[in-house]
């Protein structure tokens, strides 16, 4: 007598490209696990995925602006609260035996609509946990949204350093852990909350000889400003860019600051102003040996200057795990009766 298989629906976050970048690992592995729909919500990705999604809606997520923090009039001007109702009353979260949710905010509140378990599964619910690095100055309304934007009956997450029970250190992707990495002396720049402009200043003022490469969601096509190189965002590209940079100067993400330890790579971080999550991703970074900046001004530019001239990898043991995880998560949380 076959058992049939349980029927899941993965609901993935496209704001940023760090749920879309684990989910191209989830989900093959859970597919072979179970029969899945995944759910895509936000903004439209450029990304390719081995996978087509059962659902696209608009949900809700942030705007970056330009001066290293998120543009909430922008992102205020995008939320649609009748769209975001008719999308969490339509979706059919009933038919699935299980739904899972990277910080995805119509599955999680239809699943609370509807009295049905929800597994949060996300570099956020690890943010949360009580046992994770918190920022240094208390963030009560930034928690408040990270807690309740997207709510869960059952909490597991990523996070730098498997700081409790249900934390598992980072997702790293397929095609980062084939690469080989190399020095070829250049550092590889992502900080998309500041204009393009603002980051060759800073850069050009640091050095003329040293050479940078910028990755810019505002760039057509590639541009050479001295030793500074402006290019599209293209995950290939970045992704060669990073495996052969001496170092990696981002925003405190998630996924982008993983990878590049992973792969051991000098790294810098500069968190978003106003936003808590990567407050905290910057206080655990920190704590791990991570020069931390929070703007672009001189005395960020003197940590910088350091970094480049003395800066040091820090060390970081990431196995891949993501299947027993999920082995975990299904198993804890399926009902077989």
């Amino acid at each position: 007598m076959s058992v049939s298989r349980p029927r899941l629906l993965y609901a993935v976050q496209t704001t940023g490209n760090g749920h879309l970048t684990r989910s191209l690992d989830i989900v093959p592995l859970l597919q072979a696990r179970a029969d899945v729909d995944v759910l895509l919500s936000g903004p439209p990705t450029t990304m390719a995925l081995p996978y087509a999604p059962a659902h696209r809606v608009t949900g809700m997520g942030f705007v970056f602006g330009t001066k290293g923090d998120i543009d909430f009039p922008k992102t205020l001007g995008q939320i649609h609260g009748r769209t975001f109702l008719r999308e969490m009353r339509a979706l059919p979260v009933a038919d699935y035996d299980l739904v899972i949710s990277d910080f995805e905010p119509v599955s999680a509140w239809a699943c609370k609509l509807r009295n049905r378990p929800c597994v949060a599964l996300s570099h956020q619910d690890a943010v949360l946990n009580r046992h994770a690095p918190q920022s240094r100055k208390p963030d009560v309304p930034g928690r408040l949204v990270l807690k309740h934007f997207a709510p869960a009956t059952a909490h597991y997450g990523f996070h730098f350093q498997a700081y409790d029970a249900c934390i598992f250190t980072p997702v790293i992707r397929q095609q980062v852990r084939a690469l080989v990495p190399r020095n070829d002396g250049h550092y590889t720049v992502y900080l998309p909350a500041y204009a393009t402009e603002t980051l060759v200043a800073a850069l050009r003022r640091l050095s003329r000889k040293m050479p940078f490469e910028i990755f810019s969601k505002h760039a057509a096509t590639d541009e050479q400003h001295g030793n500074v190189r402006v290019r599209p965002v293209s995950g290939a590209d970045f992704l060669a860019s990073l495996g052969a940079s001496e170092g990696v100067l981002c925003g405190a993400g998630f996924e982008t600051p993983a990878e590049a330890l992973f792969l051991g790579k000098k790294l810098l971080v500069s968190p978003m102003r106003s936003q808590h999550e990567q407050r905290c991703n910057a206080a655990a970074l920190r704590a791990m040996g991570v020069p931390v900046i929070k703007n672009l001004d001189a005395k960020a530019l003197d940590v910088v200057r350091a970094w480049l001239l003395d800066g040091e990898v820090i060390p970081v043991n990431y196995p891949d795990e993501t299947g027993a995880v999920l082995d975990r998560v299904l198993a804890e949380n399926l009902d077989r009766k």
